[in-house]
């Protein structure tokens, strides 16, 4: 074990909100993912969010096909903050204290992202959720997820998907894909394993902050990485 961890960064894909509707927040997925973020939350550990916005609208996608990838890359970091947003709600409904900070300046709904702040939040037991991506476009969420853990110095980036770690193939259409305990960050570049952005893989490679990719559908996943049991793979 190398927790439990004081602070982590928490990457959430947009998609994982929406449930089997694909689109959208699903309100009983939304609640019981914020159920299992304020447990870990009441041990102590202090909790930063990014969550993609894939659910609504990906700067990548077929959808935005047509468009000035400027543009919809624009449109997808606004859906970063509808999430947030909506995660906030259901993480202050189980009585835990929060604070949605946006990289895009929308002072109405959120605060500013400024780096001094959001360690204040985190140390006083509030919940920092990051919208906003980076504000940058052709930068993903994993990018962003990557430079928040790095500026309020999380001992871990934990990213949650779909499967339960890295695989050699993509598990979903290769049964014998092999799964990963532990893998190099130079592996997952050199072998294309695309479990996260090359950009954000080689940022967490120059700065030595590990990455534990793990399946979020399984319940108390969340719990177990931030005590550091061996969950998923661990880049590194």
């Amino acid at each position: 074990m190398a927790g439990p961890y004081k602070r982590i960064l928490l990457k959430l894909s947009g998609e994982v909100l929406a449930g089997d509707a694909r689109f959208g927040i699903d309100p009983d997925r939304i609640k019981a993912m914020a159920e299992e973020i304020a447990e870990v939350a009441r041990q102590g550990v202090q909790l930063g969010l990014v969550i993609g916005g894939g659910n609504f609208f990906r700067g990548v996608a077929a959808a935005a096909r047509q468009m000035d990838r400027v543009q919809a890359d624009n449109m997808g970091m606004l859906a970063t903050v509808i999430n947030c947003l909506a995660m906030q709600d259901a993480l202050e409904k189980q009585g835990i204290p929060t604070r949605v900070m946006t990289a895009i300046q929308m002072n109405a709904v959120a605060e500013p992202y400024i780096r001094r702040r959001a360690i204040r939040h985190l140390e006083k037991g509030r919940i920092v959720l990051f919208g906003g991506g980076t504000s940058n476009p052709y930068f993903s969420t994993d990018s962003a997820g990557a430079l928040r853990a790095l500026e309020i110095d999380a001992q871990i980036l934990a990213k949650a998907t779909g499967v339960d770690g890295v695989y050699d193939r993509d598990p979903r259409k290769f049964p014998g894909a092999v799964r990963y305990q532990q893998v190099s960050y130079d592996e997952v570049l050199a072998r294309n394993l695309a479990v996260m952005d090359a950009s954000a893989v080689a940022m967490c490679r120059d700065n030595s902050l590990p990455i534990i990719v793990f399946n979020l559908t399984a319940r108390g996943n969340i719990m177990r990485v931030s005590m550091g049991e061996s969950v998923g793979t661990r880049i590194g």
